[in-house]
């Protein structure tokens, strides 16, 4: 949505809301003409991939490339190297190719470290005893030369101490430490060193992130920067005034909503003007799609938005028809593999059929075996579940 600070040209384009999406669609490889075996090009147009969750990176890419298996993007974190693990948008942990870490690292880093600091002084952890403890590790894995654990590390510290893993988190956030194989942490600099965080500014970071993000979500409101950033308004803005000459208001005719876009991105729309087809995704919770946005109307009705979002804005694992989310999945893996199903509208047989297609596909894929589809006649909203309901939406239907 168009802020008073923020000074846009007046020309502005029309597009529908279901033009709107297939963009969107088409910019996150999830049709056709844009899936691709590349997953550092994934990952980079895509905003990065969400990993507080272990599985939900592979099933993001699961539904963007063709033949994908699991060892591929375990490759590229931890043999070729080409992506990296780091906790930066929303002091949310994401991966990133290395060629994108250095900007959302200097953009985000006084936020995280902020974050990090605090967790540790709320566990009785001075600076001080921090600096003496981190000196010590870095020691310790450089005369280990591999990747070790948050155990290992501790043998090796010959401590007692009950929080070295909130000594870890820091160090990760300083970029001293970076996260490797699960549960294992190597030396920044070891694994990546040909980064270079003094190449820019933390305001001329800030400037190519929001651009990132306007070329991978576009077309955003402001409120939606601010949110996927999760940086403050002042800063944002600036950013945005800094490339206005790189960018178009649109008008959302559905919506009656007007949001902003690269130009760059303008031919692009007349590209999925041409496409009628159906487009049905399933998408795992937390995925940059269904994520990648603070004002979701675009793709969800609002009556359905507390079966989709919990309390804290995290997104379960959805169903989409042509980017809209008309319902949510669910896997389980106890007498038998099964995916659930919860519609929340009658729709076309086709369409339910290619959903369940898709089903069994992302299910052989996430359980190694064929499984059964069942679906639901109810759910309860997330909103009216505890915490981490999200990550199991239809248990107990």
């Amino acid at each position: 949505m168009k802020s008073k600070e923020i000074l846009i040209d007046d020309n502005m384009i029309d597009i529908t809301l279901n033009e709107i999406n297939r963009l969107i669609l088409y910019k996150q490889h999830l049709v056709d003409e844009t899936r691709t075996k590349d997953i550092g090009k994934i990952v980079k147009e895509i905003g990065g991939l969400h990993a507080t969750s272990t599985k939900v990176p592979y099933i993001s890419l699961f539904a963007r490339m063709p033949n994908f298996i699991k060892k591929d993007l375990d490759e590229e974190l931890f043999i070729k190297k080409n992506l990296g693990k780091i906790r930066c948008i929303r002091r949310t942990l994401f991966i990133f190719p290395k060629e994108i870490i250095p900007v959302v690292y200097v953009a985000t880093s006084k936020m995280v470290e902020t974050q990090s600091i605090k967790a540790l002084e709320f566990r009785g952890i001075s600076f001080d005893r921090y600096k003496v403890l981190s000196e010590s590790i870095l020691s310790i894995l450089k005369d280990n030369k591999e990747e070790m654990s948050a155990s290992e590390i501790k043998n090796a510290l010959q401590t007692t101490f009950k929080s070295i893993s909130f000594i870890l988190y820091l160090m990760c956030d300083q970029a001293l430490l970076i996260r490797t194989r699960p549960r294992k942490y190597s030396l920044f600099n070891a694994f990546f060193p040909n980064i270079d965080f003094s190449q820019f500014s933390e305001q001329q970071a800030i400037n190519q992130l929001v651009q990132y993000y306007l070329a991978t979500f576009g077309p955003i409101s402001e409120k939606d920067a601010i949110w996927w950033t999760g940086l403050n308004r002042t800063k944002v803005t600036k950013a945005l005034n800094h490339i206005q000459d790189q960018i178009l208001q649109v008008k959302i005719l559905d919506l009656n909503k007007d949001l902003l876009m690269l130009a760059s991105d303008k031919d692009l729309i007349d590209t999925v003007r041409s496409s009628k087809r159906q487009i049905v995704n399933l998408m795992p919770a937390l995925d940059p799609y269904v994520m990648g946005y603070k004002e979701r109307e675009r793709y969800i009705k609002i009556k359905r938005y507390n079966y989709v979002f919990d309390r804290s804005g995290n997104a379960t694992s959805s169903i989409l028809l042509n980017g809209r989310i008309i319902g949510v999945w669910d896997v389980f893996q106890e007498n038998e593999s099964l995916i659930k199903l919860f519609l929340f509208e009658e729709i076309e047989d086709n369409v339910i059929s290619a959903i369940k297609l898709q089903a069994k596909k992302l299910g052989r894929f996430i359980t190694d075996k064929d499984v059964l589809i069942k679906e639901c006649d109810s759910m309860i909203p997330l909103t009216e579940r505890s915490a981490g309901s999200f990550l199991s939406p239809l248990k107990g239907f």
